[in-house]
């Protein structure tokens, strides 16, 4: 392979190469113009976090219970499985009766694993209370055996 056909090759991205130069640019120039030109009132109300939309309320460090971030992964999970469904859907005719029962088995395990997770208390905000009350009950016996121990 000669020096010209590599050149020859890398020319063929200069194209794509001008496009993220171009994207950088464009980004950087928007933040700098808009830092240079915009207005600066800062006041209190606008000093203050934002959030979408919802006044803030407590601690930043408070701590979140589990189950936020156990619900938001299985969203993440289920939703990500869902997306191999829109190609199979596209071109489910030409794939034939096998891709058909692949896809069912795929199927069924997501839904086996949605009925797992169900039961199991997975898709719960609040605890129930059964729990809560055996929870209470462990926790004054730890301090009950603390005091007398």
């Amino acid at each position: 392979m000669g020096v010209s056909t590599k050149i020859h090759m890398l020319i063929e991205y200069f194209p794509i190469l001008l496009f993220i130069v171009a994207a950088v640019l464009f980004a950087g120039g928007s933040v700098l113009l808009s830092s240079l030109m915009g207005p600066r009132r800062p006041g209190r109300v606008k000093l203050e976090p934002y959030e979408c939309g919802i006044a803030p309320v407590g601690l930043a460090r408070e701590r979140f219970s589990i189950k936020f971030y156990l619900v938001a992964m299985l969203f993440i999970i289920f939703d990500i499985e869902i997306i191999f469904l829109v190609p199979w859907a596209v071109i489910y005719r030409d794939l034939g009766w096998f891709a058909f029962l692949e896809m069912g088995a795929f199927l069924l395990v997501l839904v086996l694993g949605l009925v797992y997770v169900w039961r199991k208390g997975g898709l719960e905000w609040d605890e129930p209370e059964h729990r809560a009350a055996r929870r209470d009950r462990s926790v004054s016996q730890a301090a009950r055996d603390l005091e007398g121990g």
